[in-house]
């Protein structure tokens, strides 16, 4: 991950500390503007591989540094909001935002976040092939093997597979994973979210039992159960 460049614009000293803290321990190089001005000149002064930006910032807000980044740009952006509102959702992805995260938030899943876009992007190279017991996932042609052969899986299904595994070990809630898979598409419905794992769950024989149910929680994804 060294020479990855990433810039936090954050008006929050102690947010933006410990979202650089979290970063840099993952060895990425982090550039910090404490309002929107100074973001957009460290943006024109040195290339960056991903920015993160609060929507609530002096002097210039988030919204006014994405559009200037979209001018000039198409790196990956995650979105700070500080409130789950739907318009903050629409006029993110209207300006060409990647991602938003509503505070608070988990830095970790932050950099989870920050992996994956890096990841999608090509400035990270992604393991083509991932070997599981009982599971193999080509992720360049999108394809599950298990010990019953090959499966077929939608879209969702496989980007939820991923996350799990990406995870795996971690009890993940039923909103994180909503937020990571569906996303904008997500209807207020959580049921949505229990029906297709148990789908998925179904089609991946033997293996689905490492996908577990928290209760009150959400799912644990645990290899070689």
């Amino acid at each position: 991950m060294s020479g990855i460049r990433i810039l936090i614009a954050e008006d929050d000293k102690n947010l933006r500390n410990l979202i650089t803290k979290y970063l840099e321990n993952e060895g990425y190089s982090v550039f910090c503007a404490e309002d929107g001005e100074k973001a957009l000149d460290i943006w024109y002064e040195t290339p960056v591989d991903l920015a993160i930006l609060d929507v609530m910032m002096p002097n210039m807000d988030g919204w006014e540094v994405l559009s200037e980044i979209r001018s000039d740009g198409d790196v990956p952006v995650i979105m700070l909001t500080a409130k789950r509102e739907e318009e903050d959702r629409l006029r993110g992805f209207d300006l060409g935002t990647d991602d938003y995260m509503t505070k608070p938030f988990s830095s970790r899943e932050l950099v989870m976040r920050v992996r994956a876009l890096l990841k999608r992007s090509g400035k990270l190279s992604q393991k083509l092939v991932i070997e599981l017991p009982g599971i193999s996932i080509d992720n360049e042609s999108r394809t599950v093997v298990t010990a019953s052969g090959n499966i077929s899986l939608s879209a969702r299904e496989f980007d939820l597979l991923l996350y799990f595994i990406d995870n795996k070990g971690k009890a993940l809630t039923r909103m994180q994973i909503l937020d990571r898979i569906w996303g904008f598409e997500y209807d207020g419905d959580t049921r949505v979210l229990d029906t297709t794992i148990k789908r998925l769950r179904h089609r991946l024989g033997d293996c689905g039992k490492c996908i577990k149910t928290i209760r009150g929680t959400g799912y644990l994804f645990e290899v070689g159960v």
